[in-house]
């Protein structure tokens, strides 16, 4: 069982002036998605487990494989995201499917060197929907200065029987952050750093 994929779309952006100021280094975030045949489109399945543990690893390698070569390594990334976005025929389910595995996920991880959970966003659109790839620091769930989204649409997809499937990345966080950190935040609502929602 294979994904039967459309096609591949990559997204680069770098920013050499932010908030009018030049940013000591370019600001890069970019992504990498894969327009795929929705095995489930138009009816209601059961058992997604199948195809999702057959697509998973597929489609984990082929976008690492990418979003590595677009960065140079795994080191460079310093922040990370996914998302999906069906098409009108397919379940917010089967967007999630393909991209809440971690024989999907785990292979970016892995592929970058990370300890925290990718970001992620799961939604249902049109062709030329916009595709929100949120990011944090792949180590550091609490650097605020990771705390980024990528956004990007694909003009002909997803179509309603597709499901487009994304990881994205960036080199560093915002150029000219000074919001600081939520531990901060935590110490002064005197909130443990543990057990943050204080429960």
């Amino acid at each position: 069982m294979q994904p039967e994929i459309r096609k591949i779309v990559t997204f680069d952006e770098e920013v050499f002036v932010e908030g009018y100021r030049k940013a000591d280094r370019p600001w890069r975030m970019f992504a990498v998605a894969a327009v795929v045949a929705n095995p489930w489109a138009g009816r209601y399945v059961e058992d997604l487990r199948p195809e999702i543990l057959a697509y998973g690893p597929i489609l984990g390698n082929e976008l690492t494989s990418r979003m590595i070569a677009l960065a140079g390594d795994g080191d460079a990334i310093e922040a990370y995201g996914k998302a999906a976005v069906v098409g009108l025929d397919g379940e917010v389910e089967h967007a999630s499917g393909l991209i809440h595995t971690l024989h999907f996920g785990n292979i970016f991880r892995q592929a970058v060197g990370a300890k925290s959970y990718l970001s992620f966003t799961n939604t249902r659109g049109a062709a030329n929907a916009p595709i929100m790839v949120p990011l944090m620091d792949k180590n550091d769930a609490g650097r605020r200065s990771h705390y980024l989204t990528l956004q990007f649409a694909i003009p002909d997809a997803p179509r309603a029987d597709e499901i487009v499937v994304v990881l994205g990345g960036a080199t560093s966080g915002r150029p000219h952050h000074r919001i600081g950190d939520r531990y901060q935040d935590l110490k002064d609502l005197g909130h443990d750093v543990d057990n943050p929602a204080s429960v």
